[in-house]
């Protein structure tokens, strides 16, 4: 058991914070550590920088989305930027050292490439000692994630393992066991009695609009197209914390409140495993944890205008196992849709690849993992110095 655990996490987005909540259900429900504790990493860093990094990362996702692709990609060159990366940390070292003396963890997870290359620059020029276990948040592992100090890392595919292997890391530190989801995603769930738990007709199929827990992508252009099917179907659009989207989608259900498709417009929802259990289809943002989250619930991707860069990556792998489809004109959205729902057997063999493909204990096996090398971790791991000067 450990004493101790950290969970370094940002809160940029849901995922992340998401993928560290997981983690810590799955300590407490095995036993495995005696305190937990997640922390986002973005209250440790500098406070000028923090502001920067929020603000930029949603007006580029947002009014550029273009150019973050570049930059993800421009940025994925293994070991070509690590001095960058260097002063980076550098610059936001001292509250986190302040942190790992104040709280002397027995174990840290970082489920985000930024406090993992931090842990990683503090063990080598501040000997700090704790262990560290990197968790990664996508099916591919960009090259942000890579550092030199780690005991393990645990990725999402038997694939990416390998491509960690092939750019220098020891087959014995790394293992595929998903992405770490709430464990609320492996209830089996009827589809009628979820439709029912949540006010929805149990008898329509149902799409699951999403754009994350920031609202993001072309939800209102997306929620126009799909209401142009003939078909009856419920439409549940979930605009997480964008009170904006959710007011512009409301006056488009206002607009057009007849037709075949039911509307249904929520905002923040800490029913997103009922909602996945009610529906048939799911359409929008391909990021990590919703990804594994859908899989969990046997529920096929409507891949649309993705991000590029990691959802661009994470779409590639649902298509190519036929676990979603792609539509990049909306004018042909419906149609599409109806295609799909039209054919039985077809969405049958989907929702049962999404369901082969789905890690949902995926939490509960890096625990275990962790338990089991415990002692390797703590042997492998530098000693801390006696006195530790803090950083400049």
């Amino acid at each position: 058991m450990f004493q101790r655990v950290l969970i370094l996490s940002v809160s940029i987005g849901g995922g992340h914070m998401r993928a560290a909540q997981a983690l810590e259900k799955a300590f407490l429900q095995l036993d495995a550590a005696r305190e937990v504790r997640i922390v986002d990493t973005l209250d440790y860093i500098n406070k000028l920088f923090r502001k920067l990094f929020l603000k930029a990362y949603v007006d580029v996702i947002k009014n550029a989305p273009g150019l973050y692709g570049w930059f993800y990609e421009h940025f994925d060159t293994p070991w070509q930027n690590q001095g960058l990366l260097n002063v980076f940390e550098k610059l936001n070292t001292r509250p986190l050292l302040k942190l790992l003396e104040k709280v002397r963890p027995d174990l840290v997870i970082c489920v985000h490439a930024l406090p993992a290359g931090i842990i990683s620059w503090l063990r080598e020029k501040y000997r700090v000692g704790v262990p560290q276990a990197i968790v990664t948040t996508d099916f591919d592992v960009h090259a942000m994630w890579l550092c030199d100090h780690y005991e393990h890392y645990f990725v999402a595919l038997d694939e990416t393992k390998l491509h960690l292997e092939a750019l220098g890391v020891p087959a014995d530190k790394v293992t595929a066991t998903g992405i770490p989801i709430d464990p609320v995603f492996a209830e089996d769930w009827d589809k009628a009695e979820a439709r029912r738990t949540l006010n929805l007709d149990p008898d329509l199929a149902t799409i699951l609009v999403t754009g994350g827990s920031l609202g993001l992508g072309p939800m209102e252009r997306l929620v126009q197209a799909l209401q142009q099917l003939k078909a009856p179907v419920q439409i549940v659009a979930v605009c997480g914390h964008n009170e904006p989207l959710k007011a512009g989608i409301d006056r488009i259900v206002c607009e057009r409140p007849g037709g075949p498709a039911r509307m249904v417009c929520i905002g923040w929802t800490e029913q997103m495993h009922i909602y996945m259990a009610a529906a048939d289809l799911i359409a929008g943002k391909t990021g990590g944890l919703t990804a594994s989250e859908a899989l969990a619930s046997g529920l096929p991707f409507l891949v649309v205008n993705p991000i590029h860069g990691q959802e661009q990556r994470n779409a590639d792998h649902l298509l190519e196992e036929c676990a979603a489809i792609r539509c990049n004109n909306l004018p042909v959205l419906a149609y599409k849709v109806e295609q799909l729902l039209g054919d039985k057997a077809r969405l049958a063999r989907m929702q049962a690849n999404a369901k082969r493909l789905s890690r949902p204990r995926a939490a509960f096996d890096i625990v275990r993992k962790l338990v089991e090398i415990r002692a390797d971790m703590v042997s492998s791991s530098p000693q801390p110095a006696q006195a530790v000067t803090e950083p400049v």
